[in-house]
């Protein structure tokens, strides 16, 4: 995302309920990622389970993208001076 990202961002986490439970959903994935990295060995369902949540946390935040770009076509560059 560019500079300006966290302005949009902030503004669909409040007004896109979408981009708000996929934000949700990908900071969750985060603190279990975080969790198992905390881990000094990780068992075989662990390994697979941390795999599946990277690609997971891509595929959220691919959509999250995408929802960011759709916003600013649909109010330009101006939305982000107010």
């Amino acid at each position: 995302m560019t500079a300006d990202a966290p302005d949009v961002t902030s503004t669909l986490v409040q007004t896109d309920d979408e981009f708000r439970e996929l934000s949700s959903k990908h900071k969750e994935l985060e603190h279990r990622l975080s969790e198992l990295a905390g881990k000094t060995y990780l068992s075989e369902p662990e390994l697979v389970e941390e795999a599946t949540i990277k690609k997971r946390k891509l595929q959220l935040k691919d959509r999250m993208e995408d929802i960011v770009r759709r916003f600013r076509g649909e109010h330009g560059p101006e939305v982000l001076m107010a």
